[in-house]
């Protein structure tokens, strides 16, 4: 039986140049200090012996583990992968956040922590303390959850906080929900439509609140009237179909609806169905998050596309950036968001004149 090839390590590297690990793990790492003559024989000797270095080579140069870590809300990510729907949000994060990694030599890791639990502080602890990460990228709701900060914070980890305002601590970025809802807002109103409703998510999610925010800015700037047109969901399909009935069965009912997510408006869709609306000649619809079922839909839908990607990218060089020094900015990070158009907006002036 043929024998198995012995991996080769960093103590190879360095017994084959004659020099520390230390000095091959900071070429590993493109760190200053190392003469160019020397550094182009480690990493000809890395490139000969075919050496991967691993995060433990990575981490013998200083006290580095090039690890980030990302926090997602356990209880609705697990549902979303149960209910096998296509929502796609960490799937999104993944991208962003894995690739921007990869640039610089680092390695992410997902958690996913009940951000309710009693035990919240612990699970965190117990997670820093196993895997020891450069940093912390929080997601909503982690992000405005005190406990989570102000522990963070104690334990003085760079962190970004997608989907926060704050400035106490960390480093905010937000995906501009407020702005993203008045986009799309608008752009009904130069569609013709003067009855929008609204369907907001989940109330812990400050996110949700500010889209409701952007909404009512929108029909304001347009002297539009919004009383009785906000219904709350929680991003769940179940939701947004209450929601939908409780619109679509007022007296003067909506010509249009926004959905604070796909889940919420493939719910409306269904609801206006039900109520023999065609999408879009009788409702014309929006949604968020843009995931992509929404591509597949009769009709298509006009969604607001989150740039979740690109977050967890500007996250995870915010981290780095704060590991080396580097300047922060002093304001919130904004990411702006996008209105893809489809199927399923009709113009409500040529509607009315047929």
């Amino acid at each position: 039986m043929a024998r198995r090839r012995q991996a080769v390590t960093i103590r190879h590297v360095a017994a084959d140049v004659g020099v520390s690990l230390q000095t091959v793990s900071r070429v590993i790492n493109n760190e200053p200090n190392v003469r160019p003559e020397l550094k182009e024989r480690v990493q000809e000797a890395i490139t000969r012996l075919g050496y991967v270095p691993s995060i433990a080579a990575q981490r013998m140069s200083g006290s580095r583990s090039y690890l980030i870590l990302a926090l997602n809300d356990r209880d609705r990510t697990i549902a979303d992968w149960r209910a096998r729907q296509g929502t796609d949000w960490v799937d999104q994060m993944l991208l962003g956040g894995m690739l921007k990694c990869a640039e610089h030599g680092y390695r992410m890791i997902v958690e996913l922590v009940d951000t309710h639990s009693d035990h919240v502080e612990r699970e965190l602890l117990a997670a820093i303390a196993a895997l020891q990460p450069d940093g912390i990228i929080l997601t909503p709701p982690h992000s405005d959850n005190p406990q989570i900060v102000r522990c963070l914070a104690e334990q003085q980890i760079p962190f970004a906080r997608i989907g926060s305002k704050a400035r106490d601590a960390g480093m905010p970025i937000l995906m501009d929900d407020e702005g993203a809802a008045a986009t799309a807002t608008r752009y009904l109103v130069d569609h013709g439509h003067r009855r929008i409703g609204f369907i907001a998510g989940a109330a812990e999610y400050n996110l949700s609140g500010w889209r409701v925010d952007g909404w009512k800015l929108a029909m304001a700037e347009a002297g539009l009237p919004t009383d009785g047109l906000l219904h709350a969901g929680d991003f769940s399909y179940a939701s947004g179909e209450r929601a939908a009935r409780a619109l679509l069965a007022l007296p003067e009912p909506p010509t249009a609806i926004i959905a604070s997510s796909d889940q919420m408006a493939l719910a409306t869709l269904e609801v206006a169905r039900q109520n023999g609306l065609a999408v879009p000649r009788d409702l014309s619809l929006v949604s968020f998050d843009n995931t992509p079922m929404m591509q597949f839909t009769q009709p298509p839908l006009t969604a607001i596309d989150q740039p979740i990607a690109a977050t967890a990218s500007k996250a995870v060089e915010l981290i780095i950036a704060a590991q080396k020094g580097d300047h922060l900015p002093e304001a919130v990070t904004v990411i702006p968001a996008s209105l893809v158009a489809r199927g399923s907006v009709a113009d409500a002036r040529q509607t009315v004149s047929a």
